[in-house]
C-alpha cells in the first residue's frame, strides 16, 4: 500500500516532442532486414495510429509528427516502460513481451537499440 501511494506521490516524468521526432519517430520508417516498417501496418486500418506518409516521402512534417506524437503518447505509460504497449507489443514474449503482435516481433531483446530509444523516451528523455 505504502509504495502504491508514493507512486502515486512522485511526479510522472513528460514525454518530450523533441526526442520523439529526432529519436523515436525514425524508428517507424527504418527498414530493419527481415522486418516489415512500423508505418506500413500502422498508418492505416484499424491498427493506425501514424499519420500516412506523403507519397514517396520517408518522413512526416511537423504538423504530421505533433498528431503523431499524441497518437503514440497514448501508447506508453510515462515512467513505466513495462506496461507502456508500444513497447510491449513488439517485444519477444521470452524477453518480457505480450503474445499479440501481428507485424512480428521488432525486437528480440530489451537490449534492443530501437527498444532502448522507445525506453529512454517513456523514461523522460529529453532532446536538449
Amino acid at each position: 500500500m505504502f509504495l502504491l501511494v508514493m507512486s502515486l506521490l512522485l511526479p510522472q516524468p513528460s514525454l518530450d516532442f523533441d526526442y520523439y521526432k529526432t529519436n523515436v519517430e525514425p524508428i517507424f520508417v527504418a527498414k530493419k532486414a527481415g522486418f516489415t516498417r512500423c508505418v506500413v501496418c500502422h498508418s492505416e486500418g484499424r491498427v493506425g495510429f501514424l499519420e500516412e506518409l506523403p507519397g514517396g516521402a520517408d518522413s512526416w512534417n511537423d504538423e504530421q509528427s505533433r498528431l503523431n506524437f499524441e497518437a503514440v503518447s497514448r501508447l506508453v505509460t510515462p515512467g513505466d516502460p513495462g506496461t507502456s504497449r508500444l513497447l510491449m507489443h513488439p517485444l519477444e514474449p521470452e524477453a518480457g513481451g505480450d503474445e499479440f503482435h501481428n507485424g512480428g516481433r521488432q525486437f528480440a531483446s530489451q537490449d534492443d537499440p530501437w527498444f532502448k530509444t522507445l525506453e529512454a523516451w517513456v523514461l523522460g528523455e529529453t532532446g536538449q
